[in-house]
């Protein structure tokens, strides 16, 4: 097929804060770079989700002007709260004992979406040219094995696989160096890993899924820049999670649940455990009067420094997410995807002053290995390996590990994949989640409404699966369906036929791009692609 070529010096796949860092930061070095983003959202910040408290060190470091050119960093953080729940009662942590990792003074509560929407502008406004609803679809490779650029997917592909009376081809996008930076489970830097093994001798990445609620509550109960976080109920001592709360703007809350991709219990459903988190006292006592508004989910990686690939490959690198600079301690990741695009940034400018194209960026990652970042995240890479363990040896090792040892420990701890950890169904209790109430609980199709997302039905489904047979053969066999609970988003659902026999229904449409399918499926036969550009949810707010 012919496709239109656009050539560029450096072409970022992603406008997320990583993408967006590294375009400012390459035309800060040198106004003369033609730089391209891409963003498979309908808009910058459209498919953005996270809690967000942000840390504002990398912010300043890229754009020392922020707070004058107007960057919505708004609600300065005032209180952080630690809180253990039990079913019906809750312990806080005393502030002496609280560790440094939780505490946010001198950072700011944030929509990421926001944040990425303004930064967006800042790279417009320097020359960088941003082509949001265009999705990277596939890697192109020069003759000599190196990245060569994108190519963004092709449009009005009917679900049958041929063109439809409304084709349009993808282009071809080519660039002296490509930077990805797709975020979590990045489905382009899953396969520049394979190619280029960049996770040999790294442990494998762990994730987990976050769930967000966005409300406006009653103006009495807000406690603007109030942070909380809470462990305990309703997840069982042996499995990794917790929630966020954070007062924020006008009446606003954000709040969220976060559940280790590691759990066992095939049963478990993320989603309803952060209903039935919303149900506690303390918590229902702060949502009671008000408004949800916005529902969205994401998968973080959450693996660390010991997690992270080769950052370089010839012509190109991996930034933020798409590598995992994530701090699982902090709960922070923003900063760290900022930095990254700034370091990677730096590198690509220099090999460029330099006559060089399409080699490996070895100063990206020596840059790395030199700055604060390593440093922060050397302290932190223990942290989720002792949580793993269960709850209360978690705590117990992770205050040594923290608070004592100052996260210097001579020790480093190591990851199992998530999908190995899934025990069989007949080996784990079932768990009965109450019904939503309507008011404080809900139900994923109404939440799913109000991420506002659309997906095309005459396209082919983004959601692949390996081999059609293992879902019911193996799945449904030995773990009961986990598709069905793990997924926040209603997309996978068993159905029988007028005969009893079960089969594997795909609602795609809903899919909320959270990838946690991609990386929750046992025998790994889900593959998750991008959908046609533009398509997805479209976060207000988050």
């Amino acid at each position: 097929m012919e496709r239109d070529v656009m050539e560029f010096d450096v072409l970022i796949v992603g406008g997320g804060p990583a993408g967006l860092s590294a375009a400012i930061r390459l035309k800060q070095l040198n106004a003369d770079l033609n730089v391209c983003l891409i963003e498979k959202g309908a808009e910058i910040g459209a498919h953005i989700l996270s809690g967000a408290i942000m840390d504002p060190r990398a912010l300043t470091e890229l754009l020392p002007d922020w707070k004058n050119l107007g960057a919505p960093l708004e609600t300065e953080v005032t209180e952080d709260r630690f809180v253990f729940l039990s079913a019906n009662g809750s312990w806080q942590l005393p502030g002496f004992l609280l560790p440094e990792c939780f505490q946010n003074h001198g950072n700011y509560i944030i929509s990421l979406g926001n944040v990425c929407r303004w930064l967006g502008e800042q790279a417009e406004a320097l020359g960088v040219e941003i082509y949001p609803g265009f999705a990277g679809a596939g890697v192109l490779y020069n003759d000599d094995g190196s990245v060569k650029g994108v190519v963004t997917g092709d449009m009005g592909i009917g679900k049958d696989g041929q063109p439809g009376p409304a084709f349009q081809p993808g282009m071809e996008l080519h660039a002296k160096y490509t930077l990805f930076a797709e975020g979590c489970r990045g489905h382009l830097g899953k396969q520049l890993e394979e190619k280029f093994t960049l996770r040999q001798g790294a442990d494998p990445q762990v994730y987990g899924i976050g769930i967000k609620e966005l409300w406006e509550i009653p103006p009495e109960k807000h406690q603007k820049g109030m942070v909380m976080h809470t462990a305990g109920w309703p997840l069982e001592n042996d499995t990794y999670g917790g929630s966020f709360c954070y007062h924020y703007g006008e009446n606003q809350v954000a709040i969220g649940y976060v559940v280790g991709l590691g759990y066992s219990n095939p049963h478990l459903s993320p989603f309803e455990e952060f209903q039935r988190y919303k149900t506690h006292p303390k918590i229902r006592a702060t949502l009671e009067g008000g408004k949800r508004i916005s529902y969205g989910a994401r998968a973080i990686a959450a693996g660390g420094l010991q997690s992270l690939p080769k950052l370089i490959f010839p012509g190109g690198a991996l930034l933020g997410d798409d590598a995992g600079f994530l701090n699982t301690s902090r709960i922070k990741g923003s900063h760290a995807a900022l930095k990254s695009g700034m370091m990677a940034a730096e590198a690509v400018a220099e090999a460029i002053a330099a006559g060089r194209a399409a080699d490996e960026l070895s100063s990206y990652p020596q840059k790395f290995r030199e700055s604060w970042l390593y440093d922060e995240l050397y302290k932190a890479r223990n942290f989720k390996p002792w949580m793993s363990k269960g709850l209360i040896t978690g705590t117990l090792m992770v205050g040594l590990d923290q608070v004592v040892l100052r996260g210097k420990a001579p020790w480093t701890l190591h990851h199992t994949a998530d999908h190995l950890k899934l025990k069989k169904a007949t080996e784990c209790a079932p768990i009965n989640y109450p019904k939503p109430d309507g008011l404080i609980s809900f139900d994923r199709l109404s939440s799913v409404f109000l991420s506002n997302t659309n997906h095309e039905e005459d396209q082919p489904c983004h959601l692949q699966l390996k081999d059609d047979t293992v879902p019911m053969k193996i799945n449904l066999a030995l773990y009961d369906a986990p598709e069905q609970r793990y997924c926040p988003a209603g997309v996978y659902e068993v159905l029988k036929d007028d005969a009893g026999t079960p089969r594997l229904q795909i609602n795609a449409q809903n899919c909320l791009h959270c990838k946690t399918c991609d990386i929750k499926d046992p025998t790994q036969n889900i593959n998750w692609m991008v959908p046609q550009g533009g398509e997805g949810p479209v976060y207000p707010g988050m």
